[in-house]
């Protein structure tokens, strides 16, 4: 078979293959016993290893999965003398067994994972160690070190460390592992965007896939199914951050997705968010207020759970209670009671809402109103003396409003019981390295122009003397941005605050275009006028604010 064409070859294979799997199938029958494939079997390496790894392969036999003492075993001839032996001994260790006859080439596959069951503890208690001497420090980093590895001498631990630590210091939010027909693509998101860092072989990728199973403690023979599991990053600096991993099946392999949760990342104060100093006083007042609702909108990613944990972590004090209910926690927060919703369990936002206000809290944060139910109950205890923070799903502050009457809350329930509601979006944050360029005249008098629409609580001078000087800023490339030009993210936000003229516009529930009036007309900035002006100053580009709210005005 070695003459034929690979695709040839590989199509013999499978037929040759599938003739083995009838013959056991029919076995299996004839001996009255169930039959099993391991190709579409989960395989347990805490089960492999409830039998030797020779003594398996000598009565070409696996324990391949276990449920508490229940355990499945597979077996080529399961009436074999010394397999009845063997499994009469598993009985007398308190073990229940489900005995399925396979194929000799399914035994085989069973085996092969055994290779993973003698490493380290490490390996699969869900957490694992990374960075310090010799890990990538950076972006760049990782990829020279992978574009001059020499992979067959590369261990899969080591191959996984890099990754992991590169992308830690390269302040990576997700790691990407994309399978394609001759290995798979690693990428980055960085501030936002994909970056592509190095095409692995087939080898190489398979060796990973097989690494993140074992730490997720997920089924290494599982490829036809989604799979989801998480593990911990033990950093040598002592922290640690929770990486939660997402499997599907695709046309060429598996897609991996691994998002960090570094905890780090979250560790901001109010008054580091990017807030102008008129929305930063806006808000603080809003947080010394005893109740009411504080609503976060936007689209997922755009900042609202490091905004309202930021919040959190501003008005939590030991004579403050505060509880959340979220989905799924991702982040633990020093001194807050947390909890997850289950809704296997009846815990969903609504029913554990309600639980929580038996609880005598004085803030509640609910991670996200979805349903008329929540969204009610969150109102309803706004208004009966607690501070509750939420978030909702809408384009705009102002979208919030029709939504929650969309979701069934009357208006006038709404009204009185909403503080402010918050729009935000991430732009990315220029590096040091930014550069100028004049700017055309005909922007400039754009930019001018929104100057002058301000509302008189912002104070103009530093605008004004930024555009004085006639240029834009614009990426540049250094080895602190990895040659990108920005270096972390930084919000725009835009503020409604609730005040008697929106009370009284909600409740006549007047249209969003009206609402919109009502509050330009006591001076709310729109969120796309909050990036020009960061815009401005240099702290981000014209370019990046387009991006995320549509064409400057």
């Amino acid at each position: 078979m070695t003459d034929l064409p690979e695709d040839v070859a590989a199509k013999v294979s499978s037929i040759r293959r599938e003739a083995e799997e009838r013959d056991a199938a029919h076995r299996a029958e004839a001996m009255h016993v169930p039959y099993v494939d391991i190709r579409r079997a989960p395989v347990s390496i805490n089960a492999l290893q409830l039998v030797s790894e020779d003594e398996a392969k000598k009565l070409r036999m696996a324990t391949v999965e276990m449920r508490d003492r229940n355990v499945a075993v597979a077996a080529e001839h399961p009436t074999d003398p010394a397999v009845q032996e063997m499994l009469k001994k598993l009985e007398e260790r308190g073990y229940h067994l489900k005995v399925f006859v396979t194929s000799g080439s399914g035994i085989d596959e069973a085996h092969a994972f055994y290779q993973y069951t003698a490493k380290p503890t490490e390996e699969i208690t869900g957490e694992v160690k990374v960075g310090g001497e010799g890990q990538p420090k950076s972006f760049q980093e990782l990829k020279e070190k992978l574009e001059t590895a020499d992979f067959n001498d590369v261990q899969t631990t080591d191959l996984f460390n890099w990754v992991a630590s590169g992308a830690l210091a390269s302040g990576a939010s997700d790691i990407h592992l994309e399978a394609k027909d001759d290995g798979a693509l690693l990428r980055l998101r960085v501030d936002g965007l994909l970056h592509d860092v190095f095409h692995l072989s087939r080898h190489a990728f398979v060796g990973l896939d097989n690494r993140i199973k074992l730490l997720s403690r997920l089924k290494l023979n599982v490829r036809s199914e989604a799979q989801d599991g998480r593990f911990t990053i033990k950093l040598a600096d002592g922290a640690s951050a929770e990486v939660r991993v997402s499997i599907i099946p695709a046309d060429s392999g598996e897609v991996i997705v691994m998002r960090i949760l570094d905890p780090r990342s979250l560790a901001v104060d109010v008054t580091a968010l990017g807030l102008r100093p008129d929305d930063q006083d806006l808000i603080l007042k809003e947080l010394a207020r005893p109740n009411g609702i504080i609503l976060n909108t936007g689209p997922t990613g755009s900042g609202k759970t490091t905004t309202l944990y930021s919040f959190l972590r501003h008005i939590s004090t030991p004579e403050v209670k505060v509880i959340t209910i979220e989905d799924p926690i991702e982040y633990k927060l020093e001194g807050i009671d947390q909890t997850q919703v289950d809704p296997e369990g009846g815990y969903t936002f609504a029913s554990g809402l309600r639980s929580i206000l038996r609880q005598d809290p004085d803030v509640i944060l609910v991670g996200e109103i979805r349903d008329g139910e929540t969204a009610e109950t969150a109102l309803q205890a706004a208004l009966t003396g607690h501070l509750v923070f939420s978030t909702l799903h809408t384009n705009s502050a102002l979208g919030a409003v029709p939504r929650l009457i969309d979701l069934g809350v009357r208006p006038a329930t709404i009204a009185p019981a909403l503080n402010v509601v918050i729009a935000q979006r991430l732009v990315r944050k220029l590096c040091t390295c930014k550069k100028e360029q004049p700017m055309d005249p005909s922007l400039l008098e754009k930019l001018r122009a929104t100057l002058d629409a301000l509302p008189a609580r912002v104070d103009r001078t530093p605008y004004e003397a930024a555009l004085a000087k006639g240029v834009e800023y614009i990426p540049g490339a250094c080895d602190i941005c990895n040659n990108f030009g920005y270096k972390g993210r930084i919000g725009i936000f835009e503020f409604l605050q609730v005040t008697d003229a929106i009370q009284a516009e909600i409740g006549r529930e007047t249209s969003e275009v009206s609402l919109r009036q009502a509050a330009a007309a006591q001076g709310m900035i729109p969120m796309q006028h909050d990036g020009v002006l960061k815009a401005i100053l240099g702290v981000t580009t014209l370019r990046e604010v387009e991006e995320v709210t549509g064409p400057i005005a």
